[in-house]
């Protein structure tokens, strides 16, 4: 078992490295894996359709630490899930809400103590750190939770139509998973169409394209260029297929 971080609190910040600390200190010799800490900032839709596509890649077992929350330090719940046996441990405001509406099996818990010493602001190295620490060593449930009947925030299993991610290459990946959409279709976006391709290579340098990805979502890209530059995309562009 690993414990595999998924969050908005950016690679090259101080952010990362505390929770690490943390979890070595409660749960040593467990293996971190840093999955992504750029997930689009505050963005918890988009995150959790990300999540949701990325993980049906990974093995089961691991426990998957979440923080994109930017109601840290209100009243919304913090949350254990486990998921057709991945575990999830996070905000509860919609991050895991798109994995559990797709799982075939789920098991919930809220998080119902915060630590005293907990820091408001940074939940994510102080609340749940070490929540995903006592779940990867098997100290759980304990005293800090009690068995929920679900989330309470949902989304849905539905697809999303809009960009979701941005990764370093100008590549948009969107919310619509590619199974089932005909290579024929175009897919529209930012007043352009866009048709079907393998592969970047496919087409010519910079034409867009849109493809399969490599975690099974529509993904808008321009052979050897930036689609965000070219199209001029951001997150939470609308998209549809045609």
């Amino acid at each position: 078992m690993a414990i595999v971080l998924f969050t908005d609190l950016g690679s090259n910040d101080l952010y990362v490295g505390q929770v690490e600390a943390v979890l070595d200190r409660h749960a040593p010799g467990v293996r971190v894996i840093h999955l992504l800490h750029d997930a689009p900032a505050f963005n918890i839709e988009a995150s959790a359709h990300l999540l949701a596509a990325v993980i049906t890649k990974l093995p089961k077992g691991h426990v998957f630490m979440g923080v994109v929350d930017p109601g840290v330090g209100t009243e919304r719940g913090a949350i254990v899930m486990r998921a057709d046996g991945r575990w999830f441990v996070g905000p509860d405001n919609g991050l895991f809400a798109v994995t559990g509406a797709r799982a075939a099996a789920r098991q919930f818990w809220q998080i119902t103590q915060i630590p005293a010493s907990a820091a408001p602001s940074f939940h994510g190295r102080d609340l749940f750190a070490p929540m995903a620490a006592a779940v990867a060593t098997d100290d759980f449930p304990n005293g800090s939770v009690r068995a929920a009947s679900g989330l309470q925030v949902t989304l849905g299993a539905a697809d999303l139509l809009e960009v979701i991610y941005l990764d370093h290459y100008g590549n948009a990946f969107t919310g619509q998973r590619a199974a089932g959409v005909p290579t024929t279709a175009r897919v529209a976006v930012a007043g352009r169409e866009v048709p079907h391709a393998r592969v970047f290579s496919a087409v010519a340098r910079g034409e867009a394209i849109w493809y399969e990805n490599s975690i099974g979502l529509i993904e808008i890209a321009v052979n050897q260029g930036s689609a965000a530059q070219v199209l001029g995309l951001s997150v939470g562009d609308a998209v549809s297929v045609v």
